[in-house]
């Protein structure tokens, strides 16, 4: 006969409270916020990493590249949770498959932050992807074993623990992003592995706290596994037959080979599944989605009606889920990019001290809060887990000391006029061979070259002044002599120290080119300016999430809770209404233009209405898989699930590859014209089809 394994066998489990919780929540509230500062901090420099200039410490990479490989990673974060929930089921317990995977991932942030090797860069990513496939399904799967017996507790404590996931995610966004745009890639990087790695040291020193939950899989008195249990009359068993594993060894090779081979068919040229000069990728993958697919099916109809009904429900579900998280997902990659080129990040006069208020204010207080929690904890568990917390405690020392020198940076951060040379030269016209001059004022047409440090002046060239601006933490005077890097070769100038200097003329020397580098003066000073960092839009997810829930947490709770499928549809069609802003602020963005100044309003009200849909869709389908399958099913609806999810994942990086195709061909506006169709038109869809899906659910809301 099997060991007993209970969730309540330590006595004192429940009497060690945290504002109404058991303290063992909160160890897992900080371990996760650690996990997903790590991720998010890393999530929101990757893109922004890879198309930045070699000079500037980047990789230079085509758009289409970083977006394929941005999609493959976050594609497969969400397939090898699949594998690592199965492996700590079945044979090493969750709290070591937490440890070991917050060890793999803390590597791959380690790896990473040597990003100017290549190997060590793909080496991180891995590591990533296979450690949270260890610890992303574990550490949930504690606190439902923690409070098996105590179900009504259940939604309180997802919801602490649901806050704890969005912290992370702010605080990881805005200091990896900070360090890494503002000091260099390898900070930012770093930075998120030396949080991986504290929380792992905080969960293991304290892992005593959960007494004998997640040491081992869970199994009754019987010795049955508790996921075999059936739950109401006519369900029965639906062992796995041959031919089902087939098609999952089949249609999960398929998927993983086509989703790796696109970053490295478009990275390295070497595309396994080009044969004589065809390309059958396209053919490849559905090939693998129609294996998927009857797999489903032919499982479904094993099942009695009801269950089987459910079950198509939830496919339905998945569908959406697909579409909402391919155009969702655009937040790391396309619409970093339109934060990074094409939107206005400069704040000046009372503008920029309005920002640096609020943006102190929300940097501060959600900090403040956490801290505050941190001391309830203290208070609870010091005594026995004195290590665990000393380590937790460090950690909010290194946060509230890089939070407070990233106040003072922005607070010492000066806006400066730089004055530099250029060389004009007539713009001709190929076939006439005569000068191209304005359409509306008739006037020539010049084209301006920055005069380099290795530019050869000859004396018949004409030498035209052109200033930029910098906002930089640095003392100069007026006259100062400066060094400066055109980022995108389209005038985007950054200011330049020595050591950065003494870098990219190191960089173009291995290029086999002369130095780039632009030499200025500084010609005024302005008071009153700061730039926004590209990767500080990202928080307004999180930022957003944290004031909104609580809201639709009582919608949900009330009279007026809409059905799934409303629920479903409204997210969609929210979605789409934020990239309906991003659509109507591009406009002005002429085709095929690599850089512009549009307001930043228009991604705040996309991300607003993002986050709006996600809370529409998000944290309400995974409590709809668990009501409509018995619980001896979950683990594969789960799986499905986060299949689902890691489609939309990989399809938002490939859609978002072709920005810059379609912007060429057609305009910013219509790339983001179709993230607001699609999802707009299924979410009506979605709306329509309430009669039907309320029909299979049979019951459940």
């Amino acid at each position: 006969m099997a060991d007993t394994v209970t969730t309540t066998n330590n006595p004192d489990f429940f009497k060690s409270k945290v504002l109404g919780h058991p303290a063992g929540l909160f160890v897992l509230f900080f371990t996760e916020m650690w996990e997903r500062f790590s991720y998010y901090g890393m999530r929101a420099l990757l893109v922004l990493f890879l198309i930045s200039s070699l000079g500037f410490g980047g990789w230079d990479w085509p758009r289409e590249n970083a977006l394929a490989l941005y999609g493959t990673y976050t594609a497969l974060v969400y397939l090898t949770p699949i594998l690592g929930g199965y492996i700590a089921d079945k044979y090493i317990g969750y709290r070591w498959a937490v440890v070991i995977g917050a060890f793999i991932m803390t590597l791959g942030h380690a790896s990473m932050a040597l990003e100017s090797i290549h190997a060590f860069l793909y080496i991180g990513i891995g590591c990533l992807i296979v450690g949270n496939g260890f610890f992303k399904p574990n550490i949930t799967s504690i606190i439902s074993h923690m409070y098996r017996d105590v179900p009504e507790k259940k939604d309180g404590a997802y919801t602490i623990f649901y806050m704890g996931v969005n912290a992370g995610a702010f605080l990881g966004i805005m200091l990896c992003g900070y360090l890494g745009e503002k000091v260099g890639w390898h900070y930012g990087f770093g930075l998120a592995g030396v949080f991986m790695f504290l929380g792992m040291l905080q969960f293991y020193f304290a892992q005593g706290i959960f007494g004998e939950v997640g040491k081992k899989p869970v199994v009754n008195e019987e010795g049955e596994k508790e996921s075999e249990k059936l739950e109401f009359e006519g369900d029965k068993l639906n062992p796995f037959t041959v031919f089902d594993i087939t098609l999952i060894v089949l249609s999960a090779l398929i998927g993983i080979i086509w989703i790796i081979n696109d970053p490295v068919a478009k990275i390295s040229g070497v595309n396994i599944l080009n044969i004589d000069g065809n390309d059958y990728s396209n053919s490849f993958i559905i090939v693998g989605l129609v294996l998927f697919f009857v797999l489903l099916v032919s499982r479904i109809f094993r099942y009695s009606k009801v269950v089987r009904d459910r079950m198509f429900a939830i496919i339905m579900f998945a569908v959406f889920t697909v579409i909402f998280w391919m155009s969702f997902e655009q937040a790391g990659g396309s619409m970093t990019i339109f934060a990074n080129d094409y939107t206005n990040r400069i704040m000046t006069g009372d503008y920029a001290t309005i920002f640096l208020i609020v943006n102190i204010i929300i940097t501060i207080v959600p900090v403040a809060i956490i801290t505050w929690v941190l001391v309830q904890l203290f208070r609870k568990t010091f005594e026995k887990y004195a290590l665990s917390n000393i380590i937790l405690g460090f950690s909010f020392v290194i946060i509230w000391a890089i939070i407070f020198w990233m106040i003072n940076r922005d607070l010492n951060s000066s806006s400066y006029i730089i004055e530099y040379q250029t060389v004009e030269t007539p713009v001709m016209d190929e076939e006439t061979q005569q000068q191209v001059k304005n359409e509306e004022t008739g006037e020539p047409v010049f084209a301006y070259a920055a005069v380099t440090e290795s530019t050869d002046v000859k004396p018949i060239d004409r030498l035209v002044d052109q200033s930029t601006k910098v906002i930089e933490p640095v003392d100069l005077e007026e006259g100062d002599e400066v060094f400066l890097y055109d980022v995108d070769k389209q005038g985007s100038f950054v200011y330049l120290d020595e050591e950065s200097a003494a870098e990219i003329r190191k960089a173009d020397k291995e290029k086999g080119i002369s130095s780039t580098i632009v030499r200025g003066k500084v010609k005024k000073i302005n008071e009153n300016e700061l730039e926004i960092p590209a990767t500080w839009f990202l928080i307004l997810n999180s930022l957003f999430i944290i004031v909104f829930a609580p809201l639709f947490s009582k919608w949900w709770e009330s009279k007026y809770n809409p059905s799934a499928a409303a629920k479903y549809g409204l997210g969609l069609i929210l979605l789409g209404v934020g990239f309906g802003s991003l659509a109507l602020g591009s406009t002005g963005i002429e085709a095929g233009a690599q850089v512009a100044s549009v307001s930043l309003i228009w991604l705040v009200f996309a991300y607003l209405f993002h986050t709006l849909g996600e809370l529409c869709l998000s944290p309400v389908a995974l409590s709809y898989i668990s009501k409509l399958v018995p619980g001896r099913m979950i683990a594969m609806m789960f799986g499905i699930w986060y299949v689902a999810i890691a489609i939309g994942n990989k399809l938002a990086g490939v859609l978002g590859g072709n920005i810059d195709k379609i912007t060429a061909q057609y305009d910013m506006t219509t790339f983001f014209l179709i993230f607001t169709i699609v999802p707009m038109a299924l979410g009506l869809l979605a709306i329509m089809l309430h009669p039907l899906i309320k029909k299979l659910m049979h019951g459940v809301r």
